[in-house]
């Protein structure tokens, strides 16, 4: 029976592959990206006079 882990760590390496689980830590977003800033950053901007 030392073969069980071996195969264990293969099944569980293929069931990944073929049906990878739902991590949220890998996917959830760690503040505004860069649309939001550029978008704010052309709100706060001041905006230019032109010719009066």
């Amino acid at each position: 029976m030392k073969h069980l882990p071996l195969i264990t760590q293969i099944l569980s390496a293929f069931r990944e592959f073929v049906a990878p689980r739902y991590r949220p830590e890998l996917h959830y977003m760690r503040g505004p990206g860069p649309a939001y800033a550029r978008s704010k950053v052309m709100v706060d901007a001041p905006r230019p006079r032109g010719d009066r």
